[in-house]
């Protein structure tokens, strides 16, 4: 194959003459030995043209060091460069290919060093090549995840999978955020070639395996947001679509967490009043995202995109904690507690109006957590009380509150297991006490009619069966037919 490819090199390289590189150091650039030109320029030739097919030679030898060249050629040097690194290797076998496999990561880090120096403007034709070197080396598809689909995400049991590969894509990954940062770069120029089909290719690569990648993949698509404004509307669609998939459809997606941290800073700079679209965001697509089972995998950042909105426009607020209670976790502890601490940073920051419209079917919820046999979710519940800023929501609104959370703290002050819970109850119970006791003696006795209403039925019901147990013993049975006695 090499052969094949040595045969169609072209017969004159331009600048050849001044490469320095020796036989033995084919893949290190610009090392100086005592060759002649003529020796030199036929084991350039060689070299390259065991990588790169010489039908895609774009003018200068891409072996080249770029300071070998004038002004005017370094960016044709450039385009060669691009080029070259369009070839992609096969990393699982370590021994296949070890010299081009070299002298590429060379070549890349030459790239690296050129769109770091940021010396010069890019070219239409350069930003193309760049997007072609980029959509070769990263746009791949994925292996199946064969992982169970019942583990919850959060594991820590799961390792993460590494790319082979990746000694070369890192490097691509730091060409890209370099050239989509530089100020060389025309948005303009480059928004033809970052369009919006290279931005699903690359949104799609969050679903890589390797949290490296995903963490590039990050930092390139931020950077992207950034600068092409034109594209924001279709990123943001995009991603939004995303978030609907792994809701409704997927089982385990891996970016989830990345995405969120791109969505929490652009969150940030949204214009006041917040546009209906944002709203309808935080509604269909950040609030469903706490009911699959891997929240705790994404839980802080989708925590702080919705505080973020919240700090936005107040009023949302209610709307939130009204989401929460919809898909409020009814057997997973894990979740309960995290959708606990969620409640208490949220009503942090609630105001009074707000907090009047959900304050009802909110502490219902939380009396059911205070009476949870699970001691974390229990506790939790009960440290909101710690909290200044809620305390003060309470006490405005004791009056509602308290008959509503006074049967779950009568009943974990009598009977929970769990020693902390028991003496955090019975200090919630002495704060409303203090608060005001005429309210707490008036609960309290509305509790002990409950409970006596509760004793009577009770014993009704066990009278109402001890007869039907009589009644079914002293009537005969004839054959196989039962008779069912009413009481």
């Amino acid at each position: 194959m090499w052969k094949q490819l040595l045969s169609k090199l072209p017969k004159k390289s331009l600048k050849s003459e001044s490469v320095d590189t020796p036989r033995s150091e084919a893949g290190s650039v610009g090392q100086s030995s005592g060759n002649t030109s003529a020796g030199r320029s036929n084991l350039v030739k060689r070299t390259s043209s065991a990588v790169f097919p010489a039908g895609l030679m774009s003018g200068i030898e891409p072996l080249l060091p770029f300071k070998d060249v004038p002004s005017s050629e370094k960016m044709n040097l450039f385009i060669s460069k691009l080029s070259l690194c369009c070839v992609v290797f096969d990393f699982i076998d370590p021994t296949k290919n070890t010299n081009e496999k070299d002298l590429k990561r060379v070549t890349l880090i030459e790239l690296l060093d050129f769109v770091s120096s940021g010396s010069q403007r890019y070219t239409e034709p350069a930003i193309l090549a760049m997007c072609k070197m980029c959509s070769v080396n990263l746009f791949r598809v994925f292996p199946p995840n064969y992982r169970s689909n019942t583990q919850n995400g959060e594991n820590d049991d799961d390792e993460p999978t590494f790319d082979p590969a990746w000694t070369h894509l890192q490097l691509v990954y730091d060409i890209f955020l370099k050239f989509v940062t530089s100020s060389s770069v025309e948005a303009k120029v480059a928004k033809k070639y970052i369009n919006h089909s290279f931005i699903l290719k690359l949104l799609d690569l969050f679903n890589s395996e390797d949290p490296r990648e995903r963490d590039c993949l990050k930092a390139i698509m931020h950077r992207i947001y950034g600068k092409f404004m034109v594209h924001r509307p279709f990123i943001r669609k995009n991603i939004s679509h995303i978030f609907y998939r792994f809701v409704n459809e997927a089982d385990r997606c891996n970016g989830i967490a990345e995405l969120l941290e791109i969505f929490g800073s652009v969150i940030t700079g949204f214009a006041l009043p917040l546009k209906e679209e944002h709203k309808i965001f935080l509604w269909r697509a950040l609030i469903p995202l706490h009911k699959p089972k891997s929240l705790g995998a994404y839980f802080q950042q989708l925590s702080y995109c919705v505080t973020q909105f919240i700090e936005k426009e107040p009023k949302l607020a209610s709307t939130v904690i009204n989401g929460l209670l919809k898909y409020w976790p009814i057997t997973n502890s894990q979740k309960e507690v995290m959708f606990l601490g969620e409640i208490e940073e949220i009503l942090e920051t609630i105001n009074m109006a707000e907090f009047q419209k959900i304050m009802s079917p909110l502490f219902w919820r939380i009396g059911y957590c205070i009476n949870s046999y699970h001691f974390q979710v229990a506790e939790r519940a009960l440290f909101l009380w710690n909290n200044d800023q809620i305390m003060n929501l309470i006490a405005h609104n004791r009056h509602v509150i308290l008959p509503i959370i006074f049967p779950a703290l009568e009943n974990n002050a009598q009977s929970h297991w769990n020693h902390s819970v028991l003496n955090l109850t019975l200090n919630v119970r002495k704060m409303f006490s203090e608060m005001d006791d005429a309210l707490f003696l008036n609960c309290h006795s509305q509790f002990k009619e409950e409970q006596s209403k509760l004793k009577v039925e009770t014993e009704k019901r066990k009278e109402v069966w001890k007869r039907i147990k009589n009644a079914a013993s002293q009537q005969p049975i004839s054959g196989n037919t039962a008779v069912l006695v009413s009481p």
